[in-house]
């Protein structure tokens, strides 16, 4: 019986980290651009996700995001803007860049080539 109440106890234990793990609201690192040549210009390191996870742009002035490509994992190796259209291969280009419009506020989406790695950019 007491064998049972432990594997119980266990169970649920697990079963409690999992659901934090999955469903848990973890603060996301955020980054500012820096201005280099007259144009804006965020870095995400791509390691074992995005760092950061959320870049920053300031409206009305050109903008681009680098990929700093440092990991060999193939879901990382494609980093995919649905609503801008674009699809960059980590894996030829890893330094590659993306230009993000400026023109109105918003966000940007991203995503690795299996949307299990995830990022933001956002316009002010």
């Amino acid at each position: 019986m007491l064998l049972k109440i432990i594997v119980l106890i266990g169970a649920l234990a697990l079963i409690g980290i999992i659901l934090w793990w999955f469903f848990g609201k973890f603060e996301q690192a955020a980054g500012k651009a820096k201005v280099v040549d007259g144009k804006q210009e965020g870095r995400v390191v791509v390691k074992g996700g995005y760092n950061p996870q959320v870049m920053v742009f300031k409206q009305g002035q050109p903008a681009e995001v680098v990929f700093d490509m440092q990991d060999s994992t193939a879901c990382l190796s494609h980093v995919v803007f649905e609503k801008l259209g674009v699809d960059k291969d980590l894996a030829k280009d890893p330094h590659a860049r993306v230009k993000i419009p400026t023109d109105q506020a918003g966000e940007f989406d991203y995503a690795c080539g299996m949307n299990m790695f995830h990022g933001k950019v956002i316009v002010k």
